[in-house]
């Protein structure tokens, strides 16, 4: 079993799972158990998904799932702000940021996938420079 501990991408969303437990912990009781389950869920969802795709051989499909939840979980974020579940602009902010520099780091994972070789994603359109399709 390879070891995901060392990985940037895992302390950043492990370090996220964090924020949002204590952040959750400060919405008021109908955003806590709406909103705030659903924050907590895709991001120890996305957490499981980085440990999976590290222990795979083809980490593609498992790293396009989590794009996915990256982006569920943006939309999930921008609800609870335009609903004032967060404390204040500054906890949206930090939390938005926080998913964005996560998101940064599968794309590259992706790409560094592809480079070395392996199958390209099916649902992009992209491709990194140097390659072609």
């Amino acid at each position: 079993m390879a070891q995901y501990e060392h990985l940037p991408i895992y302390k950043a969303a492990f370090d996220l799972q964090i924020y949002f437990e204590g952040i959750v912990r400060n919405f008021s009781r109908y955003h806590k158990y709406t909103h705030g389950t659903a924050l907590r869920n895709l991001t120890r969802e996305a957490l499981m998904l980085i440990v999976r795709a590290n222990n795979t051989q083809d980490k593609t499909p498992v790293l396009e799932e989590l794009r996915i939840k990256l982006e569920e979980l943006k939309v999930v974020i921008r609800i609870c702000k335009e609903v004032k579940a967060f404390a204040n602009f500054n906890s949206f902010e930090t939390s938005i940021q926080q998913v964005i520099g996560i998101a940064r780091q599968n794309e590259g994972w992706v790409r560094s996938v592809i480079v070395r070789g392996g199958p390209r994603p099916e649902s992009s359109t992209y491709a990194p420079a140097g390659l072609s399709r």
